[in-house]
């Protein structure tokens, strides 16, 4: 079963909408629907809510540390609660995918995501799932930096808002830990 859900991003108005957040903004459209209240929790370095799906008592977070760091946050949590790895979805933008495609995996590297490199590192594990969001990759020649803190044009943002229902609608069955019929499934949605 899941007991956390992160959400990658970076703080801050700047970032608010841009590629590099879709966590954040992902988990902010699942607080809304379950009707959580976000708590800035010090202790966790993090904004940090919790709820039920599908009656099942749920935590979610947004690690104020800044992308890079986002291992501190995640591992503050775990250890205050004593989460396994297998216990923690990550949720994150994927290169990889064009936007609006959506994969659940678990384990692996972190194929230079450096939030996942440092969640890795402070769980000192990869055993953890990851809901990985399509952002597409930049055109040749670009930065891949520029890209990822940079806010999609509207027809791309509102491939994002259909990964992340596409997502909600399978969040139950996550947290039930139902993984293989989740990957099944979403893994091979046609967009």
């Amino acid at each position: 079963m899941i007991k956390l859900i992160v959400g990658l991003g970076n703080p801050g108005r700047q970032y608010e909408k841009t590629r590099h957040n879709a966590g954040f903004l992902f988990l902010d459209t699942l607080a809304d629907q379950l009707g959580c209240t976000w708590v800035n929790e010090s202790k966790f370095q993090g904004a940090f809510a919790q709820g039920k799906i599908a009656s099942i008592p749920v935590m979610l977070l947004k690690p104020d540390t800044f992308m890079n760091r986002s291992g501190q946050s995640v591992g503050k949590v775990a250890r205050y609660y004593k989460l396994q790895p297998e216990e923690i979805l990550v949720v994150h933008d994927e290169l990889d995918f064009n936007p609006g495609i959506v994969k659940l995996k678990k384990d692996g590297g972190h194929a230079g995501h450096n939030g996942l490199r440092d969640i890795i590192a402070h769980l000192n594990s990869n055993q953890f799932y990851r809901l990985r969001i399509g952002i597409g990759r930049p055109a040749a020649g670009k930065v891949v930096a520029d890209f990822v803190l940079s806010s999609p044009p509207k027809s791309e943002f509102e491939l994002l808002q259909d990964a992340f229902d596409l997502s909600r609608s399978y969040i139950s069955q996550m947290v039930n830990g139902d993984m293989a019929a989740v990957m099944n499934s979403i893994n091979t949605a046609k967009k």
